[in-house]
């Protein structure tokens, strides 16, 4: 019997992917999703108004961050990164010195 209900039901699917295309199911639109839309919305309109109306002016925020000393901090980091990834020199010499044990003095 449940067998049946399966195959029964599959008839009631449209073709293809369920979601797309010309025969797609399409979902009802309810109030929890009109609720979910008017907060997004508001949330954004909120944004654009901290980015219209910003708390510091562009003088101000580079003068924060010359005080703060951002600029010398990134700098650091970016050449610690650097050394991180990158070997020392060595020079032919410095890699061959251990050849050079059995020399003498003349």
């Amino acid at each position: 019997m449940r067998i049946t209900t399966v195959l029964f039901r599959r008839n009631r699917l449209p073709n293809g992917h369920l979601f797309r295309g010309k025969d797609r199911l399409v979902k009802k639109v309810e109030t929890k999703h009109l609720n979910r839309i008017k907060q997004d919305f508001a949330v954004e309109e909120q944004n654009m108004f901290y980015l219209r109306f910003p708390y510091l002016s562009e003088v101000e925020s580079s003068g924060h961050a010359k005080a703060l000393g951002k600029r010398e901090q990134r700098k650091e980091k970016i050449l610690e990164q650097n050394h991180r990834y990158f070997k020392e020199d060595v020079t032919l010499y410095e890699r061959l010195k251990h050849l050079r044990v059995s020399e003498g003095w003349e």
